[in-house]
């Protein structure tokens, strides 16, 4: 006869293929292999870890390896995860940032506490910081040129429609103003270096301007970043009235389809290669001698392949000057930029990565940007 162990084992498969059991109750991954008997969710291996941090509130088990009480079991059977989702994720804004398994652990962090331990979106009140349109505090700021972190004054106004900072805790005129239809926020903890680094960038006199900050307190941060997001939501309503809000919202913030290292050469393909640091962001390709330099050193806008854009692998023949064996050609309507890369997987990422934007029809609005950089000196 089969043990009890054995049954109840059995029966927490079938839990499993209960509606919305089948992903992980905070991040979506596939095929949960934990639970939290305290809270009733399944989850996967990366988030159970994150429940640990709220052993308080979540207590989590193996859902195959460790052993399960006929309780426990009657407990997860009466709630899962959509039952969960209806009680915890009742209010959630429409613009707050919800993460997926390929998130940084950071965003995935915090939502699992403000949904489980600050229940935030059971109660409006507790949405206060990221919601009420105006948000200041204090962010550790990389300097321009020194690299140095130096707390700075922030200030996000919807009101204004602007995020500005301040140089000196008491100054009266801000060191700059980035107006909020061109800001965006990602977190970069890799390149950053901190689990907690943003990069916020915003476009001054058309051209991309990066900022690198951080704050010790993870709630904090992703409050900023949520704050962020809620003011361009609001910003894009007004600017854009009738447009579906699930159409708005793929624009509040946006990661980089692309970053890396490659080589490039100038545009007579007669000077050397040099090593650069690419940021494909939407339609800017943008190259950086550090992955912390404040302004790239150029910009190259990819429009779409009705618009005479095209990817090719290698390089034309004669060309010298590079020390990276996998080439790149892209082709615009002007002229063709180079570029080598270190590795062939390098290479078919990045021809990947261009073929998503050129493969997708080209907005009105970017037709004014592309007008832009043609006519820039």
């Amino acid at each position: 006869m089969a043990s009890d162990q054995e049954k109840n084992r059995q029966r927490m498969k079938q839990l499993l293929g209960k509606p919305g059991n089948g992903n992980c109750a905070d991040c979506g991954a596939a095929d949960p292999e934990w639970a939290s008997y305290t809270l009733g969710v399944f989850v996967c291996h990366s988030c159970s870890g994150l429940h640990r941090n709220i052993a308080q509130i979540s207590k989590v088990k193996s859902i195959l390896l460790d052993p399960w009480s006929s309780s426990e079991l009657e407990f997860m059977d009466s709630l899962g995860n959509n039952a969960c989702k209806a009680k915890y994720e009742q209010i959630v804004p429409a613009f707050y940032y919800c993460p997926t398994q390929k998130d940084c652990m950071l965003l995935r962090d915090q939502w699992i506490r403000a949904k489980y331990e600050r229940k935030e979106f059971v109660c409006v009140e507790r949405q206060e910081p990221y919601s009420a349109g105006y948000r200041e505090g204090f962010l550790w700021k990389r300097g321009r040129d020194n690299g140095q972190y130096l707390s700075r004054k922030f200030i996000l106004s919807e009101r204004e429609g602007v995020l500005k900072y301040f140089n000196k805790h008491d100054a009266r005129e801000p060191k700059a103003i980035m107006k909020i239809n061109t800001v965006n926020a990602t977190f970069q903890p890799t390149k950053i270096g901190t689990a907690h680094g943003l990069q916020i960038t915003y476009l001054k006199d058309n051209s991309t301007r990066n900022i690198f900050v951080y704050h010790e307190d993870g709630k904090e941060m992703v409050d900023w970043f949520n704050a962020i997001r809620a003011a361009r939501f609001h910003y894009l309503q007004v600017a854009f009235p009738g447009t579906p809000n699930s159409e708005l919202l793929s624009k509040l913030s946006r990661n980089y389809i692309k970053e890396g290292y490659m080589e490039k050469t100038g545009p007579k393909h007669t000077e050397g290669f040099k090593k650069r640091w690419f940021t494909m962001d939407d339609r800017r390709l943008m190259y950086f001698k550090d992955p912390l330099d404040a302004y790239a050193r150029g910009e190259v806008f990819i429009g779409s392949k009705e618009n005479s854009y095209t990817v090719l692998p290698g390089l034309p023949p004669n060309i010298q000057g590079y020390h990276w064996l996998f080439g790149i050609t892209i082709v615009t309507p002007d002229r063709k930029f180079l570029f080598a890369c270190e590795t062939e997987e390098d290479q078919k990422d990045w021809i990947a990565a261009f073929q998503t934007v050129i493969s997708r029809p080209m907005m009105p609005q970017e037709y004014a940007v592309e007008a832009y950089f043609k006519h820039k000196p």
